[in-house]
Formats: C-alpha cells, structure tokens, sequence
C-alpha cells in the first residue's frame, strides 16, 4: 500500500513540475493570488480564531455545559467534551480537528472518540460566514439560514454516524498559556495558507486549459469542491439566487479538499482521520438539501429546520440503537 501512495505521489510530483515549466505564467499567477487571499481573508479571519479557540477549548475541556446536554446525548459526545462543539462551530476550518487531534494527543478522548468527532467538530466559522458568504446576497436572513443549516447538518452528521461515547469522562487539565498557544496558532496557520496557494495554483491552471469548455455553473461548483474562498467568489458568476444559495450552501458543509488536506495536516500523533471525508460528504449533501427546502418554501430556515430534521434525526437515532448498541463507526 505504501508503494502504491509512493507512486502515485511521484506521478503527480512529476506532472506538477512539467506543468510548472510549461505554464509558468498561470502557476506564478495563481500563487500570488492565493498568497493575497491567504494576507487579505484567510489569516484575518481565522488566525485570530485559531488563538481563541485553542485557549477557550483548554479552559473549557472537562467542564460540564448544560445547555449543550441534549446536543451531546444526541452526537453521542464523551462527557466534558462539549467544549469541543464550541471550537468546531465558532473557529471555523480546521480549528475543530485540531482542537479534537490535540485532545486525544493529551489522553482526554479516546481513539474510537475523536475519530467520531472529526466528522463534525470541524465546520465553517461565523467570522468566514458571515464576513464573505453574506456578502453574496441582498436578503437580512440568507447568511442567517446558511448559519442554520450548517449547524444542523453537523449535528446530524454527529447523530447518524453509528458509535457510542467512550464511558471514560474527559477531566478538567491547566489550561494552556497564550505563549504555546500563539506558537501553535502560527505553525497551524502556516500549514493552511500553504494549501490555499497550492490549490490557488491548482485552479489557475484549470481555468486556462480546462474550465473554459464547461458551462458557468459546472466551473463554479468544480472550484467550490476544490476550495471554499475562491468557490464563494465564483458564486458571484451564478445570477439565479436560489442556485446561488444551494450551492454555498454546500459549499460550507463540505469545505473543499483544499480545507480537508489542512485537516489531514492538523491531525496528528496517530489519529484515524478517515470518517472525517464521508463526514464532510454528508454534511454537504444534508446542506444540499436543506437549501433546496428553503428555497423552495421561500421560509427561513431558523422556522422549519427543527420539524424537518430534528424529529426525523430524533427518530432514526433511536432506531439505530434498537437495533444494534454494538455497531462500529463506518470509515473509508
């Protein structure tokens, strides 16, 4: 299996160092257009996050939140852990994956329980959100409603994947000082802005040989999968509104390979990560769909989501543990 990955890596290296020598224009291009998004979006969004998350995560794991109980009894989340929602949901890629990798490194959650976790303690960031997505539409309530489904598309991630929270709870540990906290936010984000250059590159050479023969909205959803900022942007090219919502939609719940690569890079010290793709296929998929209700209903999701999924979630949950308490977490 190595060999093979080891293969497969030098045919690729390859291919992108011919390419680099005979398109040297469109790689100089793409990276310093992703070096500028990485000065003028990336970092002011997220490296404070990565700071403030780390910190908050620290100071929070092992304490009991009680509003986040149901939440945790439905996610099958290790008691303490609660913290780690928090992380996911305000921080933004990849915050929670790192947050949860740096949790099971120092023994507070098991193997079997991060790997879980990982499939949904990873999401978009209000500050990403609602700083670019809701400059896409003239409606009070779009970024609101993408807010709405996104989190409830985790959770439902969380209540889907089959496994049970570890009967091990997580205890409360010193919290991390902001020196090492800083240190680590650094190294973190200089991992992510090398993978946006890299995928910046990626698509610049796409849209010159291969994005011009496909229609606008096939070029768009092609770069949305590839990475989040530049798919957002492109949405700018989608004139029908309700298309446009659909798909950022989707676009935030699954995050791009681009964010999944900076996942694989933050995760470390022996943690199974494979839940984590087919976790973010579902979220995207369960996006998909709740955007097309809402469009379709014309009703914001903030009034239906609860009746729509949560029931249903609610339901199907319990049919899973009736049937078998002893099922294993699928991978791939």
């Amino acid at each position: 299996m190595n060999r093979r990955a080891n293969t497969i890596t030098g045919i690729a290296a390859a291919i992108g160092i011919a390419l680099l020598i005979l398109d040297s224009k469109s790689a100089l291009a793409g990276a310093q257009s992703g070096v500028e998004l990485c000065i003028r979006t990336v970092i002011p969004s997220l490296f404070p996050f990565f700071l403030f998350s780390i910190l908050l995560t620290t100071s929070l794991v092992g304490h009991r939140i009680p509003f986040l109980r149901p939440i945790r009894r439905l996610c099958q989340i290790p008691e303490g852990a609660e913290s780690l929602l928090i992380a996911g949901f305000l921080g933004g890629y990849p915050v929670g994956a790192q947050c949860v990798s740096q949790a099971f490194a120092s023994g507070q959650l098991t193997h079997a329980d991060a790997r879980r976790l990982l499939a949904f303690c990873s999401n978009c960031g209000p500050a990403f959100l609602f700083g670019m997505a809701a400059t896409l539409f003239s409606e009070w309530w779009a970024p609101w409603a993408l807010w709405g489904i996104h989190i409830v598309s985790a959770l439902c991630v969380g209540a889907l994947i089959p496994g049970k929270a570890g009967s091990c709870s997580m205890q409360i540990r010193a919290t991390l000082s902001p020196v090492h906290a800083l240190n680590r936010s650094v190294r973190i984000m200089a991992g992510v802005c090398g993978w946006v250059v890299i995928f910046r590159v990626l698509i610049a050479f796409l849209d010159r040989w291969i994005f011009w023969y496909l229609p606008t909205e096939a070029q768009t959803a092609l770069i949305g999968l590839l990475e989040l900022s530049n798919g957002c942007l492109a949405l700018y090219r989608i004139e029908d509104i309700s298309l446009r919502f659909i798909l950022c939609a989707g676009f935030l719940g699954f995050g791009g390979l681009c964010v999944t690569m900076q996942t694989h890079s933050v995760v470390t010290n022996g943690l199974d990560s494979s839940l984590y793709f087919p976790g973010k296929v579902l979220h995207c998929c369960i996006s998909l769909i709740l955007a097309g209700l809402v469009q379709g209903c014309r009703v914001p999701i903030l009034l239906i989501v609860p009746l729509l999924i949560g029931v249903p979630c609610a339901l199907f949950l319990r049919k899973i543990q009736k049937r078998g308490r002893n099922l294993q977490a699928v991978g791939v």
